[in-house]
């Protein structure tokens, strides 16, 4: 191989990538972009990697935006740059160089996506791209005492035609244009349309270019984020970048309008959209319905998960071996940890309830997503629910991991404050360390 990297390294990725490949076919994503997208010399690549998509399979909708180069057009006229509520007053003037921009636009995207030669990420790809009067749009009007002119909003999307022309394989690219029942022509917001576009096909992802990460208001970036806490941070929102703001919006919305995901991505980041869908984590912020990540009671079509993670755990003696059988068996005292598909993390509660004891078992984290506090998770997880049942103490038997319980309340304990049956298929063999933690306080009874 002469790419630089390593087969193995190579193999492995292209192995982990393999379910993302069967699971984006067939699918239909929208992705949105910028003007600024096409105007600092790296938008070929976008464009391959466009192709790359739609060669896997992917029903492929570009939605593109035109600030710049409107600009562009008005600064050369001497015309005034005007906005409101960051959105362009348009007047006559201002409609001309939309429309000249927009189309201009269109073509020079038509013409990369139409690109096959030879030695290209291009070759062979013979991509046809669709355009059309898909948005009816009307007026946005007065607002604030401020006469908007010829910019508009979406009033509805021609989702019929743009699925006739997805089905025969063609990729869609909308301009933000719209056109009224009567002829008149509005300019709308690229965000806007994507999310309208998204929504009226049901689409299975809408992905947002941006022009910065989407950082929170204390300036880390935001990886995972449900529809709930957007609203929430949206509303504290303060400190959130505008343009942040607008696209953490759209997205929100495209999920309130039955969009399954949406996905927020720095456009400066080389391959954003391939690292994104084609690898667990991705590169950007994640914004669903549900969350990305999850802790929930496992159930028996997990197990095959389950062992998957603790089988490399089992054959270096850290965990003691389970058949799959006994996993069948106990399942209902799992708990999982599943993102995105995998299970990242389990533990287990074995209830003694005569002895009102608790056995905390079969930790097991993935090896990559450790360090990051799951396995305090599932410990307050089993100790919630084991209180719940109304257990007074928690056992764990450990060879590898007695600082960790230690410092999580567990103290040391000998084989005799075990339960019979536990002592009884007690490993001698094994050498386990014994370590107890109270989680409810004994009820005393009450002096009458």
């Amino acid at each position: 191989m002469n790419s630089g990297i390593p087969p193995q390294t190579f193999v492995r990725w292209f192995r982990g990538a393999a379910p993302y490949i069967h699971a984006h076919r067939n699918r239909t994503f929208v992705v949105s972009f910028g003007g600024e997208a096409l105007t600092d010399g790296r938008f070929a690549e976008l464009v391959h990697d466009f192709a790359l998509l739609h060669s896997l399979g992917v029903r492929l909708v570009l939605v593109h935006g035109t600030r710049p180069q409107v600009e562009q057009r008005l600064r050369s006229r001497g015309a005034e740059l005007r906005y409101h509520q960051g959105l362009r007053i348009t007047d006559a003037t201002a409609l001309e160089c939309v429309q000249e921009a927009a189309g201009a636009v269109r073509v020079e995207i038509e013409a990369l996506l139409s690109m096959g030669a030879a030695n290209s990420p291009m070759a062979g790809a013979r991509i046809r791209v669709a355009s059309g009067n898909f948005v009816v749009a009307k007026p946005l009007g007065v607002r604030d005492g401020v006469d908007f002119g010829y910019t508009g909003e979406v009033r509805r999307v021609d989702a019929g035609a743009m699925r006739r022309l997805l089905d025969e394989g063609s990729v869609v690219l909308v301009s933000p244009l719209g056109y009224s029942p009567t002829g008149e022509i509005f300019n709308l917001s690229a965000e806007e349309v994507a999310t309208a576009v998204a929504g009226a096909l049901g689409a299975d992802k809408l992905l947002l270019l941006m022009e910065q990460s989407c950082a929170g208001t204390d300036g880390r970036m935001i990886h995972q984020i449900t529809v709930q806490e957007a609203e929430c941070l949206l509303e504290r929102g303060g400190s959130l970048e505008t343009g942040v703001a607008t696209h953490l919006a759209a997205a929100l919305k495209a999920c309130r309008s039955g969009v399954a995901r949406a996905h927020l991505l720095d456009r400066h980041i080389d391959g954003a959209l391939l690292l994104e869908l084609f690898t667990r984590d991705g590169v950007g912020t994640l914004v669903s319905a549900n969350p990305f990540e999850e802790l929930r009671p496992a159930r028996i079509n997990d197990v095959v998960g389950i062992l998957d993670l603790i089988r490399p755990l089992e054959q270096t003696g850290a965990l003691v071996n389970r058949s799959r059988e006994r996993l069948e068996t106990e399942i209902g005292d799992y708990v999982v940890i599943e993102r995105d598909g995998l299970i990242v993390g389990c533990a287990a509660l074995h209830t003694f309830p005569a002895e009102s004891l608790g056995e905390f078992a079969c930790l097991a984290l993935h090896p990559d997503y450790r360090g990051e506090s799951r396995g305090e998770r599932l410990l307050e997880f089993v100790e919630q629910r084991a209180r719940k049942l109304g257990l007074a103490r928690l056992f764990v038997l450990t060879t590898q991991a007695m600082q960790w319980f230690r410092e999580r309340g567990f103290e040391p304990a000998s084989l005799a404050d075990l339960p019979a049956q536990r002592r009884a298929s007690y490993s001698p063999e094994r050498n386990s360390q014994v370590l107890i933690k109270t989680i409810r306080p004994s009820e005393i009874p009450r002096k009458t």
